[in-house]
């Protein structure tokens, strides 16, 4: 009998994923035999900081694969890989205080959000469905426990609950899409699925079907309407620490897994999977941003403002050009970066035993934190799409990409309804500085690391408006690079 070769697969380009899944391990441990509180913390941190400079050092203008084509490192997973770790070290920086306030400055939440990282990594260098699918697991079954953290919360505990059941609807509808596809081209790996589907198929209903069930998947995990029914609960009941991670880094591997799915896969089918997008996003703008008008929590008011941003994703994607695809990189990078500033800032505001999730407790805070109301504003207006913040920009590109390749009906309606998003965006700016506060004010927040990221993240959105062409280059480069 003749012995087969396993031939050892090129570990270089999967570098930041060994070193993240090791550290997680080893948070773990340090979590079980330390007694120290803050080694989770620093051991976090250190670990996102070295996977950055793996990702940077090991960088390249060539596209390599490894793991017999199921694994690909190129510039797009580059850009949103150092992205991830932006955000997490964001999070785990903005979450310190309000973690320990709560008695859950905990190894499991550092272990956890590491799990997660690494796999929005796999999903974001995924070519083939197993790996996809490996990597969207991974980030889930993390993210439903970091919801359900705060175990004495009913709310908490309630929103995980939801968050686990649809989330595994959406994962059996998006095996099954997977499943349909594989039994009409007779490959799991995307780019071969590309020339099956140019060579031809078979059958049109059956890619039909598997088209509609892929991308009510994708919906799901975007948040986009009608799919997006847990993220109010979820961002409402989760700890706002968690909140804060789950509204801003899955986003940059959803992008990802949209990109690798429908532009690497399934673009032969663009004009099939083209008018489920349109439909999708003009959903999500009226949906997101109606529903947030009514809304007094603020996080809930988040959740819905991300559907609409998620609406704006899906008009660049589905213009199947490249101007679209790099101004979607561009509109979801710079929507991370807001949405880690808003959410920190709620972080920033709560104490122990008080949550700074309602509307009116922002009221009146020019007047006892001028700084925080200008930095919270500048994200505010940034998020509303006026200029000369970055958010102005992200839509302007999503509007231009959209002109130019004959959708002028849609870029219309994005228009409109961003007008009336602008409405609540506005009314936390009129809160804050044309309102009195309540007698119970918040006390004053600590200064401290917090407050410093605070104002970074506040004058980076102001800076990457006034300056957005490095980004914008960036993101084409980026893109350029990955679809070549």
């Amino acid at each position: 009998m003749q012995a087969t070769n396993f031939p050892m697969p090129d570990l270089l380009p999967a570098l930041p994923e060994i070193v993240v899944l090791v550290m997680a391990c080893v948070v773990l441990l340090v979590e079980v035999y330390s007694k120290s509180r803050a080694a989770g913390y620093v051991l976090t941190l250190l670990t996102l900081l070295a996977a950055a400079g793996v990702t940077t050092f090991t960088a390249g203008p060539d596209t390599a694969y490894t793991f017999s084509g199921m694994f690909v490192d190129d510039a797009m997973a580059d850009l949103l890989k150092l992205m991830t770790y932006l955000a997490g070290i964001a999070a785990v920086i903005y979450s310190r205080q309000y973690l320990a306030d709560r008695d859950m400055f905990r190894g499991e939440y550092f272990a956890l959000l590491l799990f997660a990282v690494l796999g929005m990594m796999v999903m974001i260098s995924a070519s083939h469905f197993l790996t996809l699918y490996l990597g969207l697991e991974l980030l889930s079954l993390a993210l439903y426990a970091m919801v359900a953290l705060q175990r004495d919360s009913a709310t908490a505990v309630e929103a995980a609950m939801k968050y686990f059941v649809l989330g595994a609807l959406a994962s059996g509808l998006l095996l099954y899409g997977m499943s349909m596809l594989y039994g009409l081209t007779g490959t799991l790996e995307l780019a071969k699925m590309a020339e099956a589907l140019n060579a031809g198929v078979k059958s049109e209903l059956v890619l039909a079907f598997g088209l509609v069930f892929l991308v009510a998947g994708l919906g799901f995990k975007l948040g986009a309407a009608p799919f997006h029914m847990w993220v109010p609960d979820v961002y409402h009941g989760a700890p706002t620490a968690v909140t804060l991670f789950i509204g801003s880094a899955p986003k940059l591997a959803a992008f990802a897994f949209a990109i690798r799915l429908l532009v690497d896969g399934l673009q032969p089918a663009h004009g099939d999977w083209q008018q489920m997008l349109a439909v999708m996003a003009v959903l999500s703008l009226a949906i997101g941003n109606l529903a947030a008008i009514m809304q007094t929590n603020i996080k809930r008011m988040l959740a819905y403002s991300t559907i609409s941003h998620m609406g704006f994703l899906l008009l660049g994607v589905l213009t199947g050009t490249f101007a679209g695809y790099s101004s979607a990189l561009f509109y979801v990078v710079t929507y991370v970066i807001m949405s880690l500033g808003a959410f920190g800032m709620v972080l920033h505001l709560s104490r122990a035993g008080f949550e700074a999730e309602n509307l009116d407790d922002y009221r009146g805070l020019n007047a006892r934190h001028p700084w925080l109301a200008g930095v919270m504003g500048i994200l505010m207006l940034s998020m509303a799409g006026l200029p000369p913040f970055v958010g102005f920009y992200a839509k302007l590109t999503i509007l231009q990409a959209l002109v130019g390749s004959g959708w002028l009906w849609l870029a219309v309606l994005a228009v409109l309804f961003s007008l009336i998003g602008a409405y609540y965006y506005l009314r936390v700016v009129k809160l804050m500085y044309f309102d009195t506060p309540h007698a119970e004010a918040m006390a004053p927040a600590p200064a401290g690391d917090a407050r410093l990221l605070l104002s970074i993240n506040g004058l980076a959105v102001l800076v990457l408006g006034i300056l957005p062409q490095p980004l914008m280059a960036l993101c084409a480069y980026a893109m350029q690079a990955s679809l070549q």
